[in-house]
């Protein structure tokens, strides 16, 4: 538990709300936009690489818990500078279109705009990342994974559209 502690320190409410946001947002983004998307996914046809769906819930409450740690780390370090006006932003953009992409593949079976915005999504992660690391090397460190998973996600999402033009 000491990456989670800042100077020493943990601000507990500050960090409840940076774990939160993306883990309530994101599990209302995947009730609101996921409705019967199990069933869609399994209809759709899918590449060799393809995980079940019952593991896509459990990877991304992880992710959404270790990134909302990275926010509170860089939020801790940053808190009162300059640097918040760049780095929040990133992470807030970044997260808005993980929401986002959710509506765009499943809801409204835009799988190729969803891929186009994933990609935006990628790059804005990993400059988040690197923001991040400049203010705190634990924070920049704990987004990799999401770069990782997002990553993996983005040829899984290309493999499904070509598979179901």
């Amino acid at each position: 538990m000491e990456f989670i502690k800042v100077d020493g320190r943990i601000n507990k409410k500050r960090l409840a709300l940076s774990i939160l946001v993306p883990v309530v947002g994101g599990s209302i983004t995947g009730w609101l936009a996921n409705r019967n998307a199990q069933d869609k996914y399994k209809k759709l046809k899918q590449p060799s690489f393809a995980p079940p769906a019952a593991v896509f819930p459990i990877v991304w409450t992880s992710l959404y818990t270790i990134m909302g740690i990275a926010k509170y780390r860089a939020d801790e370090k940053i808190s009162h500078t300059k640097e918040e006006a760049q780095v929040i932003p990133l992470y807030e953009l970044q997260l808005g279109l993980n929401f986002l992409w959710s509506f765009l593949f499943f809801r409204w079976d835009l799988r190729g705009t969803a891929l186009i915005e994933m990609s935006a999504m990628l790059a804005l992660i990993a400059l988040t990342a690197y923001e991040f690391q400049k203010v705190d090397n634990t924070a920049g460190a704990l987004m990799v994974p999401y770069i990782g998973w997002v990553t993996f996600a983005l040829g899984l999402n290309y493999a499904v559209w070509k598979l179901n033009k």
